[in-house]
């Protein structure tokens, strides 16, 4: 009897132990993860860690268990996608570049210039304030604004008027404001609280963690071109602008009826020929020792343009071989001569006003608003009076066709 019981032991024993080897060899587990319970047994996660500094990478599998014969080759495809899918710059550590200080021209430069040169390399920052999901699913249209954090009362009239989100016969439009942090250290604290419970409503807000000032609109141009390289996949157009224009989305909507994606659609204001301003008084005076050339290449003007959504992410990969440029919307057409792509100029962009004398009546007329697709530049009671007005009975003599 106690022989028979003896012998029921061992066959238990092992079937048991049977049962955990073949569970391990199934499993690709070591023999101690099995004895440790499932927390150990969880696949890292897909996302970078939080301390990942910008293009730093690791492997995230653990081939200590495998043979050589057995090692499976690394799919690069599959790594890159993983480290691109959140942004992956969490740490601002950053200083100044002190080999400028022993070059003779950089001392005879402006402060704000010199301050510009020493910290150019800084090119990624923190974000603050993210929304992947207005990039989720099929996206026809994508409305960009640039934006600084006390001027809530320009973001509140776009989100009333031409910034509003909706679809139009299937074409889904979605909209997002880019910010940096206040300039002033002293309302920094305040005025991001009030940006917070601004985008607790809205949910409209990308925020990166660098001082919105007007050297540092390149900076919010290329990040924002990170961005869309990360996280949008199906975008098809991008219309980016200013927070103090005039746009009608139904005239952009129509415009791009006709236009095929994946042609390097780049169209606005577009500017040829023009020289680098050499007065110091003047807000986009450049000196000689940034750029030396007597002639930009062709841009549009930042107040509003249109880009094919495969274009931004080609934009985002020709603006790392550049240094930064402090005018941004130069910047970009440096960007598209290195893409060999030429920006198309079209009458219905506006970045200067209707007609450039300011006090001209031309410049309220709704009917001419009408028939444009950005008109620049209309404070919120402007914006919003405008868009009334358009949008009303409005009777005139005759419509422009500019599209």
């Amino acid at each position: 009897m106690f022989q028979w019981k003896k012998t029921i032991y061992k066959t238990v024993c092992l079937s048991f132990l049977l049962i955990i080897t073949v569970t391990v060899l199934q499993r690709g587990m070591a023999p101690n993860q099995f004895m440790q319970g499932q927390q150990q047994r969880e696949l890292p996660p897909s996302e970078p860690l939080k301390s990942q500094k910008r293009d730093n990478s690791f492997s995230i599998s653990s081939t200590f268990w495998k043979t050589k014969k057995e090692k499976a080759p690394v799919k690069e495809e599959s790594v890159t996608a993983k480290q691109t899918k959140s942004w992956d710059v969490t740490t601002t550590n950053c200083s100044a570049n002190q080999n400028f200080s022993k070059v003779d021209w950089f001392k005879g430069l402006e402060p704000n210039f010199q301050q510009f040169l020493l910290y150019r390399h800084c090119r990624y920052f923190p974000m603050l304030i993210n929304h992947p999901e207005k990039c989720s699913g099929d996206v026809y249209l994508l409305i960009v604004v640039k934006s600084i954090i006390t001027q809530h009362d320009r973001r509140e009239a776009i989100r009333r008027t031409w910034g509003q989100e909706k679809e139009v016969e299937g074409k889904r439009i979605r909209t997002l404001f880019l910010l940096g942090t206040a300039s002033k250290e002293e309302e920094r604290a305040n005025h991001q609280k009030l940006l917070d419970y601004e985008n607790r409503i809205y949910g409209d807000i990308l925020q990166w963690d660098f001082l919105d000032s007007f050297f540092n609109l390149t900076l919010k141009e290329v990040h924002f071109l990170k961005w869309v390289d990360i996280y949008c996949d199906n975008i098809h157009f991008i219309f980016k602008g200013d927070d103090d224009v005039f746009v009608s989305p139904s005239n952009i909507l129509e415009f791009l009826e006709d236009k095929k994606e994946g042609k390097d659609l780049f169209v606005g204001d577009v500017l040829y020929k023009a020289r680098p301003i050499r007065k110091k008084e003047n807000k986009y005076y450049i000196p000689s020792a940034l750029y030396n050339k007597n002639i930009y290449p062709p841009y549009a003007g930042g107040g509003g343009f249109i880009m094919d959504g495969a274009l931004a992410k080609r934009l985002h990969k020709a603006s790392e071989t550049l240094e930064l440029y402090p005018i941004d919307d130069v910047f970009l057409g440096m960007c598209l001569e290195v893409l060999k792509v030429s920006p198309v100029g079209h009458e219905g962009f506006k970045t200067f006003g209707i007609v450039k004398n300011k006090n001209s009546k031309m410049n309220k007329e709704p009917c001419f608003y009408r028939s444009m697709l950005v008109v620049h530049k209309l404070l919120p009671p402007e914006l919003l009076q405008m868009w009334d007005l358009v949008h009303s009975n409005l009777t005139c003599s005759r419509k422009l066709n500019v599209l």
